[in-house]
């Protein structure tokens, strides 16, 4: 079982984890090592402090993402780099 770090949390918890899962299935690079599943990967992300919720406005680290009519929205979550 993925515990949650502290002071997140379940709901952030389980946002941040959707929100990184659909950047992984757009191909980013996991930020850990082995072979799961996304969702079991973003947890594992989530639960070590390897992605932040971040609260601007227009987040600067954040992957854009594509909808289908071409705008882009930006996810709210960063990826820290190691």
């Amino acid at each position: 079982m993925i515990q949650r770090p502290p002071g997140v949390g379940a709901f952030q918890f389980v946002i941040l984890a959707t929100l990184r899962t659909a950047q992984l299935m757009r191909g980013c690079t996991p930020r850990v090592d082995g072979m799961h599943k996304p969702i079991v990967t973003a947890q594992f992300e989530v639960a070590e402090g390897k992605v932040a919720q971040i609260f601007d406005a227009l987040p600067v680290a954040a992957e854009p993402g594509r909808s289908g009519d071409g705008s882009v929205e930006y996810v709210p979550i960063a990826v820290q780099r190691t």
